[in-house]
C-alpha cells in the first residue's frame, strides 16, 4: 500500500476519508506496469516524481471546496507546497493513490479495458460542510491502465483542461473542477498533429475535483466479448461487483433514491437510471445553449452524476455552424455540435446494457425513450427563452423563433456568443437611428468575406478529389474504406461556396446580412410585444428582461485563441496570462474591469504564419470578448 509522505502546513487542512476504496474492490497486485485488471474497480498506484515542479495557477474557489482558505500569510510558501504535493512528488497524509478501472465505447466501437491511464485518485476530502470531494492528479505517471502511453500530460492540454473546468463552473454548467495546474522541467515527446513532427513538451499535472469520477464506462467492465470488436471487459461474469457498484453509487450520490426504494432493488435501479438520463439530457442542453463542443463523447467520458468530464479536444463554437467539429481527429463528425444530444442518448443506451441483469433492458429502454428527448427539449427551450429575455410567457411559437435565430446566425456566419450577448440591447420601441446602429453592431459580429474565404477554402487537392469521385463510381467498396460520401459532399460544397466568394464584395455581404437580421429582428420584436401586452409594468419587465439575459448570455468564454495565447506565454515561462484568463472566466457575465486585455502588435491582415509555428509579431490586438482573429482559424485541437 502507498505510504503517505506527510503534509505541509497549508495542505495539512485536508481531511481524507476514502470511502470508494472501502466500498469497492481494489486489486491486490502491486505491479505498476500496464496490465489487465480483473475483478477490481481500482488498482493502487504511486505518482512518478517530476523535476522542479512549479505552480502555473490555482483556483481558490475550487480549492475552497476542500477547506483550503486563501493563503494570506505566506502565498509563496503555499504555492511551493501546492507544487510539491499536487505534482505527485509528495503524497498528502491520508491520501491513498489509486487508478480506476473502466471500459468504453470509443467512436462507437467497444474498446475493452481503458481505465485511468494518466489520472490518479488521491482520495476523498471532506469539505467544510461535510460534503465529500474526490481529488485526482491528471498526468502523474504510469498506471496499470496506461497501455502504450507514459501516463503524462503536457502544458498545453493541462492549461486547457484547467481553464475550461473552471470556466464551465462559472457559466453554471455541471462540471468537474480544477484546483491547480503544476508544470515541471521533466519532458515528454509529443507529435501534436500526428504529422511526423514530434517535439519535447513539459510534463504538467492538473488537480481535478469532483464528487466522483465514476462514469458510464465504469459499468462496462463486465461486458462479454463484443460481437463487432471481439474485445471484452476485464470482469466478465462478476455481477457481484456490478451490484457493489450500484449500491455504492446510488447510496453515496443518489441517497434520496436509495431511501425511497430501499426494499425494491429493481425499482431503485430504474429510478437511478431515470435520474442519470434526465441529468445527462439537461447537461447536453446546457452545452448546446452556450455553444460548447466536448469533442470526445465516448461512454468512458460520460459522468454517472451528470457532470462535464474529461476535457480534451473541446471547443466553444465561435461562428455558428450546426455541424461544427472541434476535434481535429473526428474525421467523420461523429461528435459534431448538432450530434451531441443524440450521441449522449446513444451512450445512455450503452449504460442501460451495462446494468443488465440488475436493471432489465426493457425497463431502461422505456425510460430512455420516455424521458431523454422530453427532458432535453424542455430544458433547452427554457434556457433559450432566458437567453432571449422571454420571461413572461411560454408560447409554442418560441421554439420556431429560436430555430429561425440559429438559421439566421448560420446564414450570416454570426458569432454565437457575441450575438446572444448583444440581443439584450435590442428593445421593442427602439428608434430608427438607434436600430441602424444596433444592426451595424450585430452584423459586425458576422464573418467578413476574408474570414469566409478561410472557412470555405477547399481542403483537398483537385486531383485527389477527382480520383475519389471516380472511385466512388467505379469501386464503391474500396471508396468506403478510404473516404465517405459526406466528406466528399462537404468538399464539393466548400468549392462551390469558395467560388461564389470570389465575386462577393464586402458591401454586398453586409447588405445581405442586414436583410437577414432585419427579418428575424422583426419577428423577435413582435414576440417581445406580446410579453409587454401580458403585464402591467413595462419598465419593470424591461429591467428584469435585461437582467435575465445578462445572466444567461456570457460576455467571455474560453475561446481557442484565448487559450492559445495563454499556452504560448506559459511555454515561454510567463504564467500571468493563464492567471489573468482564469480570473476573467470566474466572471463570464460581467464587463471586465481592470483586466489587461491581450495586446499584440501586428494587424490581423499581417498574420500569415501557421497556427502551429507563429511568432508573437503575427498576432492582432484582441479584447477577450472579441470574435477570433484570422490566425485562430488555423488552430487545430486533436
Amino acid at each position: 500500500m502507498q505510504q503517505p509522505e506527510g503534509g505541509g502546513s497549508w495542505l495539512g487542512a485536508l481531511r481524507f476519508d476514502n470511502l470508494a476504496l472501502r466500498s469497492l474492490p481494489v486489486d491486490a497486485s502491486e505491479e505498476s506496469g500496464p496490465r489487465t485488471v480483473p475483478g477490481a474497480c481500482f488498482a493502487r498506484v504511486r505518482p512518478s516524481p517530476l523535476q522542479n515542479p512549479r505552480l502555473v495557477a490555482m483556483s481558490l474557489p475550487a480549492l475552497a471546496l476542500l477547506g483550503l482558505e486563501p493563503p494570506a500569510a505566506d502565498p509563496a510558501a503555499a504555492e511551493a507546497e501546492a507544487a510539491l504535493f499536487f505534482s505527485g512528488n509528495r503524497v498528502p497524509a491520508g491520501a491513498e493513490p489509486a487508478a480506476h478501472c473502466y471500459c468504453g465505447h470509443q467512436f462507437g466501437s467497444f474498446a475493452g479495458q481503458l481505465g485511468d491511464g494518466a489520472a490518479m485518485y488521491l482520495g476523498e476530502v471532506l469539505g467544510p460542510r461535510g460534503e465529500r470531494w474526490e481529488i485526482q492528479l491528471k498526468g502523474a505517471g504510469i498506471t496499470p491502465f496506461s497501455r502504450q502511453a507514459d501516463g503524462r500530460k503536457v502544458l498545453r492540454s493541462s492549461i486547457r483542461e484547467f481553464l475550461c473546468s473552471e470556466a464551465m463552473f462559472h457559466l453554471g454548467i455541471p462540471t468537474t473542477r480544477a484546483g491547480t495546474c503544476v508544470t515541471s522541467d521533466s519532458k515528454v515527446v509529443r507529435d501534436i498533429f500526428y504529422d511526423g513532427n514530434p517535439k519535447n513538451e513539459r510534463c504538467t499535472v492538473v488537480l481535478r475535483i469532483a464528487s466522483t469520477f465514476i462514469r458510464f464506462g465504469s459499468f462496462e467492465i463486465f461486458k462479454p466479448p463484443d460481437e463487432y470488436t471481439g474485445r471484452k471487459g476485464p470482469s466478465v461474469n462478476r455481477n457481484d461487483i456490478r451490484i457493489q457498484m450500484l449500491d455504492y453509487v446510488i447510496s453515496t450520490f443518489y441517497p434520496e433514491i436509495q431511501e425511497a426504494y430501499s426494499d425494491n432493488t429493481i425499482q431503485r435501479n430504474a429510478a437511478f437510471f431515470k435520474e442519470v438520463t434526465k441529468r445527462t439530457a439537461r447537461l447536453v442542453a446546457e452545452w448546446q445553449c452556450v455553444g460548447f463542443c466536448h469533442g470526445v463523447l465516448n461512454t468512458d467520458n460520460m459522468s454517472i452524476v451528470g457532470l462535464t468530464i474529461d476535457y480534451g479536444p473541446f471547443g466553444f463554437m465561435d461562428r455558428y455552424d450546426p455541424e461544427h467539429v472541434c476535434n481535429g481527429s473526428d474525421n467523420t463528425g461523429r461528435y459534431a455540435y448538432n450530434k451531441q444530444p443524440e450521441i449522449c442518448k446513444w451512450n445512455l443506451g450503452k449504460l442501460a446494457e451495462a446494468l443488465v441483469p440488475e436493471l432489465p433492458l426493457e425497463i431502461s429502454q422505456l425510460i430512455l425513450e420516455e424521458e431523454y428527448d422530453a427532458e432535453f427539449e424542455k430544458h433547452y427551450l427554457q434556457k433559450m427563452r432566458k437567453k432571449l429575455g422571454l420571461i413572461q410567457l411560454e408560447l409554442e411559437e418560441d421554439s420556431k423563433l429560436v430555430s429561425e435565430l440559429l438559421e439566421t446566425m448560420h446564414l450570416t456566419a454570426g458569432d454565437f456568443t457575441n450575438i446572444f450577448y448583444l440581443l439584450s440591447s435590442f428593445s421593442v420601441d427602439i428608434d430608427p437611428s438607434k436600430f441602424e446602429d444596433f444592426l451595424e453592431e450585430l452584423t459586425s459580429q458576422c464573418a467578413s468575406v476574408e474570414e469566409l474565404k478561410v472557412v470555405f477554402k477547399p481542403q483537398m487537392d483537385p486531383r485527389q478529389l477527382s480520383m475519389m469521385l471516380m472511385l466512388a463510381q467505379s469501386n464503391p467498396q474500396l471508396f468506403a474504406l478510404i473516404g465517405t460520401k459526406a466528406n466528399i459532399n462537404k468538399e464539393l460544397e466548400r468549392i462551390e461556396e469558395f467560388s461564389k466568394l470570389q465575386q462577393l464584395t464586402a458591401d454586398d455581404l453586409l447588405s445581405r446580412n442586414k436583410r437577414h437580421w432585419n427579418e428575424w429582428l422583426e419577428k423577435y420584436r413582435v414576440r417581445l410585444q406580446k410579453e409587454i401586452e401580458s403585464i402591467g409594468n413595462a419598465d419593470a419587465w424591461k429591467t428584469e428582461r435585461v437582467k435575465v439575459m445578462n445572466s444567461n448570455n456570457p460576455k467571455y468564454i474560453l475561446r481557442n485563441y484565448i487559450a492559445q495565447n495563454a499556452i504560448e506565454a506559459a511555454e515561454n515561462g510567463d504564467f500571468s496570462e493563464v492567471r489573468n484568463v482564469l480570473k476573467l472566466l470566474e466572471h463570464p457575465f460581467q464587463e471586465a474591469e481592470g483586466f489587461q486585455e491581450v495586446k499584440e502588435d501586428a494587424e490581423e491582415e499581417g498574420a500569415t504564419a501557421t497556427a502551429a509555428v507563429r511568432s508573437q509579431e503575427t498576432r492582432s490586438r484582441q479584447p477577450y470578448c472579441s470574435k477570433p482573429p484570422l490566425w485562430a482559424s488555423e488552430l487545430c485541437v486533436t
